[in-house]
């Protein structure tokens, strides 16, 4: 394969999949009061139904991952789409909360499979010198997503009913799939040996090494974006929530961008960099998060470090792998769900003992570690 042909249209779809699978998860949180009331569950009720899809993707990932190594990769793919529209369009024509539930814990475990095998997939479509720049395009996706879809999403859900919401994602994911027939190029699957194994995998100090940043990295944004809109009531910033992710959307498409470009040649400084600007960001906040412009700012910069975290890491793990990398993504990706309930634990107990504000301070005590190690991790972000 020429060193200078990126398969960009084939790129865009697999990116279209991570879109539709974060959709997937977050989507009940856009509609959570329309959900209680519908289906006359309280508010902890339904925040499982988000809190369950991660534990699910978190628990089944290592192990469904190297058990379905073997499997030609597109068909893999095609049987985790139609999980995904299956679930999602029965969740929305039920009205039995438990087996809602139960249908949100398949989506997860579907998403524990997706969401390593899909990197790993794309990275076997393009040169070596590409496979940051794979990973970047395919993880955009998410941080779209997150910026683009959800606000979209959430409007559809208050506009038209939560299960119009549900029923139109599940239909796209349809329509994803059939083009997937189509357009994505057959792969054969791997044999999943003693030294690719999970285990084997976490005798290597590199890949260790970017479990913990991935840990610190996770915790540190999560802490404070799971909750963001008390921290954005908090500080009374102009414009409200929408202002806030808008700004903070706009920062993470900018640094998606600069990661497509510049992740295979500058994985170790843009990791730096990713942990500098959160501390960065977060100081502005606690200093002058009152103050019109400054506080805005700060919630773009914040954006920037946010947009290139799955891709930076996902890089960092894979280029430990000579082989399975399926699998070296489904520990990260396992670390990574770990991490999220991880800081919304922790943040939700930080909220109910001190103000908003010391969200910025947790996150800021676990950049900081991050941001060392990643100058001093030469041979792990390599």
């Amino acid at each position: 394969m020429s060193e200078k042909y990126f398969p960009w249209l084939i790129m865009i779809l697999m990116s279209s999949v991570t879109f539709v699978g974060i959709l997937s998860e977050l989507m009940p949180s856009g509609v959570l009061p329309q959900m209680m009331a519908e289906l006359n569950i309280s508010e902890v009720q339904t925040g499982n139904l988000v809190g369950y899809y991660a534990i699910a993707s978190a628990i089944f990932a290592i192990p469904l991952v190297s058990m379905t190594m073997q499997f030609n990769r597109k068909m893999l793919l095609l049987i985790l789409l139609a999980g995904f529209a299956v679930s999602n369009i029965i969740a929305g024509l039920l009205h039995n909360y438990t087996i809602i539930i139960i249908l949100r814990v398949l989506g997860g475990v579907f998403a524990g499979v997706m969401w390593p095998m899909i990197a790993a997939y794309g990275m076997r479509l393009v040169d070596e010198a590409q496979h940051g720049k794979a990973i970047a395009v395919i993880m955009a996706g998410n941080t779209l997503g997150i910026s683009v879809g959800m606000p979209v999403m959430t409007y559809i859900g208050n506009e038209y009913g939560w299960r119009t919401e549900f029923i139109g994602l599940g239909v796209v994911i349809i329509v994803i799939a059939l083009i997937s027939v189509f357009a994505l190029p057959s792969t054969p699957g791997e044999k999943l040996t003693k030294s690719s194994s999970p285990f084997a995998l976490l005798k290597i100090p590199a890949v260790l090494l970017v479990l913990l940043l991935t840990l610190l990295g996770v915790c540190a944004h999560y802490g404070v974006y799971v909750y963001i809109t008390t921290l954005v009531e908090n500080i009374k910033l102009a414009g409200g929530i929408e202002s806030a992710l808008s700004i903070f959307g706009i920062g993470s498409l900018i640094s998606v961008l600069i990661a497509i470009k510049y992740t295979d040649k500058y994985l170790r400084l843009l990791t730096v960099g990713m942990f500098a600007l959160l501390v960065i960001s977060m100081i502005i906040i606690l200093m002058f998060g009152g103050i019109t412009g400054i506080a805005h700012f700060a919630f773009f910069l914040w954006g920037l470090s946010f947009g290139p975290l799955v891709t930076l890491l996902q890089t960092a793990v894979s280029k430990q792998a000579e082989t399975a990398k399926d699998v070296a993504t489904s520990v990260q990706s396992s670390t990574f769900n770990l991490a999220i309930m991880v800081a919304t634990s922790v943040a939700g107990l930080l909220l109910g003992i001190y103000s908003p504000m010391s969200l910025a301070y947790f996150a800021i005590a676990l950049a900081i570690p991050g941001m060392i190690i990643s100058i001093l991790a030469k041979k792990a972000l390599s």
